[in-house]
């Protein structure tokens, strides 16, 4: 039986299907989202065999998969649940069939959304309340609510948030509270609720997003840090909070709008429903998303955002469907009325900066328009990722790398993370660092497998490390990806500097990609 919002329960655990997390008591577990998939499955079906196919069609959507994916995934799975005495024999193996649950009984309750006592703002909303003090020592109070200050700060900066201010969530303070009834006298969909814990220079930091109007969850993380220094402890804290919270809500709204009717849909939603194949940066996908931003554009032609989101969709065409120069001329065009229209919108700036530096080749004006956005928006993970590929085809590789590892730090789950380590193998090579280079274009291939210039990077690292079997493997998954790329054209394209040209093109041309 599958019953779309249900929250499982079963022993000291809670399944939340929907957020992908797995509870043990109030801790999320660190169960990857195919392992939930499965153990959703065998939940469903409690005390009655599971075969493996059904498994895999859970876990992979029906892809052709080894036996071992299946078994290594059921093997994190107990090893999670063997955090309980005897909890691994709750997955119990049938030889050639598949699996059961045998665990304790399974509570499944569907969260019902209920109604809202004031009108939910045309953006997402969000309420941070104070977090709980658990060190026993009531002069820790300041080091929580100065936690949750930074945060509510750097929420308020990004202009796609409607965020509480602090008097009316601290009046939540010391008290119980449901997150339901909180989102409807507040009037917001979403609860940020945590936790401190200090105990001498050791801290723990707890925190979950809860959709007010389901129950379920968005986002949840712990953070573990020793420091001396508990202001610059809480800074960085918050700004790590705050760079994964909010891809987390946009995924959240991603998935809200996809439920909409196609006819009631605003220039906001639009942009929301486009931004996944905005993301995918190939083209069959960004021309998909571009029907539906010039549709939003049709309805605010002011809206900055979605000029913002064009401009990285022709940028994309430009590059991976014939380098037309009206690609180029369109995504600076979009571009700039994103700069005009958003000077206080962090996305827009950032997106607007990518195109003016990739495509217009004004380095400096991409980073005057990217500082611009940090300075709205100090944890905008995405400025410092596609700020750090500017910086690696400028050929300024530790900087680059630099960019790269903050943006990753700030939203470690991030779409665009393929970008940083693009960035990250371009610079390791120009630097001589080949296996570096090799490591972070592996990871860039893992990230995103549908993007041809992942494998380009990797293609180029392994003729380094002397593996040309493999250099031509990935060389031909470009092409196959990619039929008319040539690497002189484009380098010509994003202003690839001269010596990162030489070193990336000695060793494409190695690979047998062509000229």
């Amino acid at each position: 039986m599958t019953i779309g919002g249900d929250i499982y329960r079963f022993g000291p655990f809670r399944l939340d299907p929907a957020a992908g997390i797995l509870y043990r008591g109030t801790e999320p577990t660190m169960l990857g989202r195919r392992a939930v998939a499965l153990l959703r499955q065998l939940l469903e079906n409690a005390g009655v065999p599971v075969s493996k196919d059904a498994l895999v069609e859970a876990g992979w959507g029906g892809l052709a998969v080894a036996d071992n994916n299946l078994t290594v995934q059921i093997a994190a799975l107990r090893r999670v649940l063997a955090q309980e005495a005897d909890a691994e024999s709750w997955i119990e193996t049938l030889p050639r069939r598949g699996y059961r649950y045998v665990g304790p009984a399974v509570a499944a309750n569907d969260p019902a959304p209920a109604g809202s006592a004031l009108t939910l703002p045309d953006k997402p909303s969000v309420a941070v309340l104070p977090f709980s003090n658990l060190s026993g020592d009531p002069e820790q109070n300041y080091f929580a609510e100065g936690m949750v200050d930074d945060i509510i700060t750097g929420l308020a900066r990004i202009k796609w948030l409607f965020v509480i201010a602090r008097n009316s969530t601290f009046a939540y303070k010391g008290r119980a509270v449901d997150v339901k009834q909180v989102g409807r006298e507040l009037g917001v969909r979403y609860v940020l609720e945590g936790s401190v814990r200090k105990a001498g220079c050791n801290v723990r930091v707890t925190g979950q997003m809860i959709d007010a109007s389901t129950g379920a969850h968005v986002w949840a993380e712990r953070y573990d840090r020793s420091s001396d220094d508990i202001f610059a402890l809480q800074d960085e804290i918050a700004l790590s909070a705050v760079g994964a919270i909010a891809p987390s809500i946009r995924r959240a709204e991603i998935d809200r709008v996809k439920r909409k009717r196609p006819d009631s849909l605003d220039a906001y939603d639009l942009v929301l429903r486009a931004q996944l194949d905005v993301d995918s940066g190939m083209p069959e996908q960004i021309t998909r998303a571009l029907v539906l931003l010039e549709r939003a554009i049709e309805l605010d032609p002011a809206y900055a955002l979605a000029h913002g989101s064009a401009a990285m969709c022709h940028h994309c065409l430009f590059l991976r469907a014939g380098l037309q120069e009206a690609n180029r001329a369109a995504s600076i065009r979009h571009a700039r009325s994103a700069i005009l229209h958003g000077q206080d919108d962090a996305a827009a700036l950032t997106l607007a900066g990518f195109s003016i530096g990739m495509d217009g080749h004004d380095r400096g004006a991409a980073f005057t328009a990217l500082e611009a956005a940090l300075a709205i928006s100090p944890s905008s993970a995405l400025t410092y990722i596609l700020g750090s590929v500017i910086l690696g085809w400028a050929g300024d590789a530790e900087r680059a790398i630099e960019w790269s590892e903050r943006g990753m730090r700030l939203s470690p789950f991030d779409p665009w993370t393929f970008a940083a380590f693009d960035a990250q193998a371009m610079s390791h090579l120009l630097r001589g660092r080949y296996e570096e280079s090799c490591r972070a274009a592996y990871r860039s291939v893992q990230a995103n497998p549908a993007h041809s210039i992942t494998y380009v990077q990797l293609a180029a690292a392994l003729v380094k490390l002397g593996r040309l079997e493999e250099a031509k493997a990935a060389a031909a998954r470009v092409l196959e990806l990619h039929p008319a790329f040539r690497y002189g054209r484009q380098f010509a394209g994003v202003n690839c500097a001269p010596a990162l040209a030489a070193t990336l093109g000695d060793a494409l041309r190695t690979a047998g990609l062509p000229e």
